[in-house]
Parts: C-alpha cells; sequence; structure tokens
C-alpha cells in the first residue's frame, strides 16, 4: 500500500502559527534517536523495574497468555500530519509528519475488512488529525452507510481551520460522535501542555459543536471530552471528574458536553521524551507498575479493538502501533489489513510490554477511558 502525498499548500498552511498552537517539535524534524519505535522499547526495557513483566503478571490472574475477545471495534489512524505539536503526543504527529498519510486503497482495504467482520460496531477513526486526509470524508460516509457507529478523534483547534469549517455540520448530518482532546476545563493546564492558546481555540470550537446540538444528550450528536494529566501522574477518578468539568465549563464558558473520558499517559514518543528530560521516567514507569490493578484486565481495549496503521499493518492497539509491535495471528507471521483474516486473528495472543502498565494502572486507561468502576 501506499501514502497520500500532502500538498504544498497545505504543508505550508500546518507550518504557521496560527494553524494551530506548537510548542514543541516532533522527535522525526528533530533526528531525535527516540523518532524510532527501537529506541523506545529498548529504553522501557532497560529501566530497573520490579515486577514488571506484564504477560506474568496478568498470567498470575487467569490469562495466560492474554487473547482478544468479540472484535468490535476497529480503531484506524489514517495518519500522522496534524496541526499541532503536543508535547505529550504518543504518535508524534505533527506538520511534518506529511508521508504517513492512509491512501484510498488502504481505507477501501479497511472497508473490506469491516464487511467480513459484522460483529464490529464502531469505527474510531484517529490520527494525527485524521480531518486532514483527503480521504476522511470518504471513510466516514462509508462506515454510516455500513450502519457502523463512528467516532472522530478531534483536537478542536483543526475545526477552525479554513479547509475544515464545514466539518462539524457535515459531521452533525451524518451523526458521528466527535472525541475532543482537552487536557483540563482550565487555561493554565491546557495551554502548558498543548501550547499557547490552545485552550481558547478549543473553547471556540466546542462553542460551534453546542450550537450544532453537540454535547445535549442527544446520541447522534454525542460530544465526548478527553482528559489527560499534564505530568507524570496517573488520572484521577472519572465520575467524579466528569461532573467537576460539566459544572466548570457550563458555569464559566456555558459549554455543555456529553461524557467525560479520562485516561492516563502512555510513556510513549514524545511523551517518553518528557520523562526521561524532567527526570520522571523511572518514577513514572514505577508507578505504573505498583497500581497495577488486576480488574482492569477484562476490559483492556486490546481485547475487542482492532488497531490499524496508515500504511495497513495491524495491531492489538495504537500504542503498540506507535512502538511498531505488530500483532502476531496464530497461523502465520504477519498480516496486513489488505489479506484480513478474522479466524486467524481471533486465537492470537496479545502482544504486551512494559508500557502495558499505563493501561492496567489505578483505574484502568484506555481510548473510552477508564476499565474500572
Amino acid at each position: 500500500m501506499g501514502h497520500v502525498e500532502t500538498s504544498p499548500e497545505l504543508r505550508e498552511e500546518l507550518e504557521l502559527p496560527e494553524s494551530g498552537p506548537k510548542p514543541t517539535r516532533s522527535l522525526a524534524r528533530r533526528g531525535d534517536p527516540l523518532s524510532a519505535s527501537e529506541r523506545q522499547r529498548e529504553l522501557l526495557a532497560g529501566l530497573p523495574l520490579a515486577d514488571a513483566n506484564f504477560a506474568t503478571r496478568v498470567a498470575a490472574h487467569g490469562f495466560a497468555p492474554l487473547r482478544p475477545t468479540t472484535l468490535e471495534i476497529f480503531q484506524i489512524n489514517i495518519g500522522k500530519l496534524c496541526n499541532m505539536t503536543c508535547k505529550h503526543c504518543h504518535v508524534d504527529a505533527g506538520p511534518d509528519r506529511v508521508v504517513e498519510n492512509m491512501d484510498r486503497a488502504t481505507i477501501d482495504a479497511c472497508l473490506r475488512a469491516l464487511d467480513a467482520c459484522p460483529g464490529v460496531h464502531t469505527v474510531d477513526i484517529t490520527g494525527g488529525a485524521p480531518e486532514l486526509n483527503p480521504h476522511f470524508r470518504y471513510l466516514v460516509d462509508a462506515c454510516v452507510a455500513r450502519g457502523k457507529h463512528v467516532i472522530d478523534r478531534c483536537n478542536l483547534t483543526v475545526l477552525l481551520l479554513p479547509r475544515c469549517a464545514d466539518l462539524p455540520a457535515w459531521m452533525a448530518e451524518r451523526g458521528v460522535e466527535i472525541s475532543c482532546s482537552l487536557p483540563h476545563y482550565r487555561k493554565l493546564n491546557t495551554d502548558a501542555q498543548r501550547g499557547m492558546g490552545t485552550y481558547e481555540k478549543s473553547l471556540v470550537a466546542l462553542r460551534r459543536l453546542n450550537t450544532l446540538g453537540y454535547g445535549k444528550g442527544d446520541p447522534k450528536r454525542r460530544l465526548t471530552l478527553v482528559s489527560n494529566p499534564a505530568g507524570a501522574f496517573l488520572s484521577g477518578e472519572q465520575e467524579a471528574l466528569e461532573s467537576e468539568w460539566k459544572a466548570a465549563l457550563l458555569a464559566n464558558h456555558g459549554i455543555f458536553f456529553d461524557r467525560l473520558i479520562a485516561i492516563n499517559n502512555m510513556p510513549i514518543s514524545r511523551f517518553l521524551d518528557w520523562l526521561q528530560q524532567s527526570g520522571n521516567l523511572q518514577p513514572y514507569l514505577e508507578r505504573l507498575v505498583t497500581r497495577f490493578n488486576p480488574e482492569t484486565i477484562s476490559n483492556l481495549m486490546c481485547r475487542n479493538t482492532l488497531s490499524i496503521g496508515w500504511d495497513g499493518r495491524l495491531f492489538d492497539c495504537d500504542f503498540n502501533q506507535m512502538l511498531d509491535l505488530e500483532l502476531q495471528p496464530e497461523t502465520r507471521p504477519a498480516m496486513r489489513i489488505e489479506d484480513f483474516d478474522p479466524a486467524a486473528l481471533a486465537g492470537r495472543c496479545i502482544v504486551t510490554g512494559r508500557h502495558c502498565f499505563g493501561c492496567a494502572a489505578g483505574s484502568g486507561s484506555g481510548c473510552g477511558g477508564a476499565l474500572t468502576a
């Protein structure tokens, strides 16, 4: 499979400061050794940690090995191109990631695979800023036509780009859930992580979504906010945070949303770099390992989700994708979306590593939020 060439006009537009805050640069642009997934895996594996074999820990609770359940969700990463360059990004997305964008042939292969899995009810489209892929609307329409629930993982500020001005109304017409990154309901916390100006731009985008009926209880206009900590600690209790956020955003800004999902930051890519540079890497990994919660295992997202990379490679989850840990079918050494075989995937063992403690620590964490009450 090939990739979509990013037009020179779009490249130039995304590099402008007004297209979105850029508090840092991608590891790829810096030429940082951590831009290589192999180096990230080596760094995590080399930390002196006790009881840090994830496979052994889950095996002690009856999951030997960890295997998938019924496949329910396709999560499709359609590119690493983004209008922002946030400090915590585990994708290392940014305006310079102009090659890693899914082409039409790969999207069509995803749709054929979707047709082979009638039990899949949700297509979760992510990036980068997925809206910047030229085939984003084609993919959304094709999934909606198949009766699937579609989620757009949105950074909010991308909706303010002139080329995306009609997207909120377009997605509202199709019943697309918009799952928006917003580290905190306070300006200081949000801008510290995502760059100066992010908070105000996010509020503008949220108000536009509210005027279209998003965030007011309509299941066809679901507005989800995604919160992650601004430092080297675990996310707070999701239900309590949701109540606090709803009250604060309504009282201070008149903004509504439907639900909050709270996730832990994963020690991958730019957040891994920040942990290392700030001296927090060892303490953070120790915190993840010691806070391992066996009650999260049944609900880990790798068990009911298939992660599809921009180039058609298949992974057990989005985090494995960023570390280039391809899934391992039972009957063959590797598989791509164009030769998708659901039967071959059903009995596989899920690929794990130390980063997996990020999903199993505390209340648990995944793309759907906390894993335990």
